[in-house]
């Protein structure tokens, strides 16, 4: 049976690695808590004690964790994955890392005779718990097709934009024009609210009107609403991947990205207000009165 080792039971991690098991893969698993490992471990998996545990004897090593840190420590640590992975193993990058980082972790893993995969997701914990995620990757045709069978549980759109660090790239844009889209949207109904408008009618024409997006859509009720349950995507996160998208700005163009510079100035204030809870709360900031 098809061995895969999935690292990193986080929010979107957690629903991933249970996709594998309700398509029969034999699967092992690790995170830094052991606890959100346990209902997958009743499911069948098996847990390992480090990353190199769970990816000895796997074909496939996925890998979903908060950044480039992380992502170096589960792949190329002292117990990482990458010393106890067999030869020709699939190593597959769920996690948003930098590009520079998706480069360099490439060459490395690739050196050491494994297969890598650029492969950041979009989409909710909801999506990945049910298998609906859309894809971003980055890699050779001849690897791609080798990491199908692996990508297709997790997803229901792939989407290949080229060599390793091209999904990474598209990641990064998605989710630097997602920061700019919420930072805006909170402002814009911290106005709103000030200047005593109607907040249900506000709501109403935001939704309907020309500027909604998904992002927009998603979050302007609930900032509304001071609604921040369930969060899905924390502001210490955001923060970082607007980051590491203004970092590839600079180094792709010539004029300064001004846009992203003011993104990730708004998400350093949420990320130091409320690094853990939803991106949303940043309105609880930029809403105080004057």
């Amino acid at each position: 049976m098809t061995k895969v080792a999935f690292i990193g039971l986080g929010r979107m991690g957690h629903g991933m690695a249970g996709r594998y098991l309700d398509a029969g893969f034999t699967v092992a698993v690790w995170n830094r808590s052991k606890a959100k490992a346990e209902d997958l471990i009743a499911r069948g998996a098996r847990g390992a004690a480090s990353p190199a545990d769970a990816a000895d004897g796997a074909d496939a090593i996925v890998t979903m964790v908060a950044d480039d840190a992380a992502s170096r420590s589960v792949w190329l640590g002292k117990d990482g994955a990458a010393t106890t992975m067999k030869r020709g193993a699939l190593a597959i990058e769920c996690s948003t890392v930098s590009h520079q980082h998706a480069l360099d972790l490439s060459r490395e893993l690739r050196g050491r005779g494994f297969l890598y995969v650029d492969s950041p997701v979009t989409g909710l914990p909801d999506a990945a718990a049910a298998g609906k995620l859309t894809l971003l990757v980055g890699a050779e045709p001849a690897d791609l097709e080798k990491a199908r069978p692996y990508l297709v549980p997790l997803g229901t759109t792939i989407r290949h934009f080229g060599a390793v660090g091209t999904g990474t790239v598209y990641k990064l844009i998605n989710n630097l024009m997602g920061a700019i889209q919420i930072a805006g949207i909170a402002e814009g109904l911290a106005i709103a609210e000030q200047a005593g408008l109607d907040m249900k009618l506000v709501l109403e024409a935001v939704e309907t009107g020309v500027a909604a997006s998904p992002q927009v859509i998603r979050h302007s009720k609930r900032m509304a609403e001071r609604n921040f349950a369930g969060a899905t995507f924390t502001a210490a996160l955001r923060q970082k991947d607007a980051a590491y998208a203004v970092a590839l700005a600079e180094s792709l163009l010539s004029a300064p990205p001004i846009m992203g510079r003011a993104a990730v100035q708004s998400y350093d204030r949420a990320k130091a207000y409320a690094p853990d809870d939803d991106e949303g709360k940043m309105i609880e900031i930029v809403s105080r009165p004057k």
